[in-house]
């Protein structure tokens, strides 16, 4: 079972964290029908929101991650949104803009594939602002994420922790076949040369962006299954602790029952 990491500590992010103990303790299946039942009964409260926040290095699974935890949900109480290289529009506007665009709205799970934290590790790694700005961003993000929980949204933030030898096998493996050329790119590379300098990033966001009211789960994702088991069982507790509810039938509705010709 995944715990919160601890506010303000340092994470272990080296490789052999990123391996996890063993098979996972049951069928992920089981918990995505969990998940189907909570997603419904949410959707109907219509009073709060989940967001999903999902973080990781290349190759570390964001995509199968969704597609395998969250692809059987009702997409009319789904959203997925990824988070890419910023638009036009959206650097005309403050860094937090397009991240709240995309916060769900009430009765809704919202998935960020990359998030608003790319602000202080892409915008860090790459020198795309001066240390004195993206520094303040840390506090910017903590008090963002306590206005939304304030407001009802629920936030769940997982970082995919792979190991620089997985991540390897899984280029390569994006090379070798054909169904999967199209998701290599030279820049890849580039990144992962720059490894030591994303893992300190990763750990300042995990030691000071850890919160209470929107904690991060470090997930161990060497192996596919057992990272989409710990991510569906953390959100089926989250939604189990919310214990959303079906709304009241109204009398006047109910008295149409049995007269429906």
């Amino acid at each position: 079972m995944l715990l919160p990491h601890p506010p303000g500590t340092a994470p272990d992010l080296s490789d052999a964290a990123a391996g996890s103990a063993g098979d996972p303790p049951g069928k992920l299946s089981d918990l995505t029908d969990r998940l189907d039942r909570l997603q419904a009964a949410l959707g109907a409260e219509e009073k709060r929101s989940v967001l999903i926040v999902l973080q990781g290095r290349d190759a570390c699974g964001k995509d199968g991650t969704v597609r395998r935890v969250f692809g059987n949900l009702n997409p009319a109480y789904c959203v997925v949104t990824s988070f890419k290289r910023p638009t036009p529009l959206e650097l005309r506007h403050d860094y937090l803009w397009r991240a709240h665009q995309a916060v769900p709205p009430r009765g809704t799970i919202g998935i960020f594939n990359r998030s608003h934290y790319e602000d202080v590790l892409a915008v860090r790694i790459h020198n795309l602002q001066p240390e004195a700005v993206w520094r303040q961003r840390y506090q910017h993000i903590n008090q963002f994420e306590q206005m939304l929980t304030d407001e009802g949204v629920i936030i769940r933030k997982f970082f995919l922790h792979i190991s620089r030898e997985e991540q390897r096998r899984r280029l390569e493996d994006r090379l070798a076949d054909p169904a999967k050329n199209w998701k290599f790119q030279p820049g890849d590379l580039a990144e992962r040369a720059l490894w030591d300098d994303f893992t300190a990033a990763y750990q300042e966001v995990l030691q000071r962006c850890s919160t209470a009211h929107a904690p991060w789960f470090i997930v161990p994702a060497d192996r596919n299954k057992s990272r989409d088991h710990a991510v569906a069982e953390q959100v089926v507790q989250t939604l189990e602790a919310m214990n959303p509810q079906y709304p009241a039938a109204d009398p006047a509705v109910l008295a149409f029952r049995g007269k429906i010709l």
